[in-house]
């Protein structure tokens, strides 16, 4: 049977920060859901009602264009060992771009790294546990390190190109404000 809390407990943090992956959901009023997986060191718990999470660049930008419409926000880790567990946190969500004023305070929680696009910080308004029993077990054997073997070679110029040329738009057609939030001076041959 699941249970409502209305923030994390001391429990709760303590079966987030051993979690290896996490998993985003996000919507606008229309279009495409997103659900996203995450890993590596990316997620903090800032407080019993705060998340932030750091967004490395990848193939789709869902979740910043989402956010700017509509700032609904899950974030959902289960348990792949032990005792069965699904968490959910549910709330209102916030995109910070590299130029944003509160960028540094969040950027220094994370490992540095040229591939950082944005920092997703999360209200939470409500958290829900749920049984996980039929959630298989799995081993965890390591982070991959493909996107930072990627993204170091193209470095941030060419990191900001990608942006410029496959995450300003979603798959849906809503703007993601990257190019605009992160500084970056578009030439015509860009776009």
């Amino acid at each position: 049977m699941g249970k409502q809390f209305a923030e994390l407990s001391s429990k709760h943090i303590e079966f987030i920060e051993k979690q290896k992956i996490y998993f985003v959901a996000t919507a606008a009023q229309t279009g495409c859901v997103n659900l996203s997986p995450k890993g590596g060191d990316s997620l903090r718990v800032i407080s019993s009602s705060k998340i932030a999470w750091l967004n490395l660049t990848g193939s789709g930008n869902e979740s910043a264009s989402h956010v700017l419409q509509d700032p609904r926000m899950t974030i959902m880790f289960c348990a792949f060992e032990g005792s069965p567990l699904i968490l959910r946190t549910y709330g209102q969500a916030e995109v910070l771009h590299v130029n944003d004023a509160e960028w540094e305070q969040y950027a220094k929680l994370f490992p540095e790294s040229v591939a950082a696009r944005q920092i997703f910080v999360l209200d939470i308004t409500l958290v829900q546990s749920s049984c996980g029993m039929s959630v298989p077990y799995f081993t965890f054997e390591s982070d991959r390190d493909d996107l930072a073997k990627w993204s170091d070679k193209h470095g941030t110029e060419g990191i900001e190109k990608y942006w410029v040329k496959r995450n300003q738009k979603s798959i849906d057609g809503f703007d993601t404000e990257i190019v605009q939030r992160a500084g970056i001076k578009q030439n015509s041959s860009d776009s």
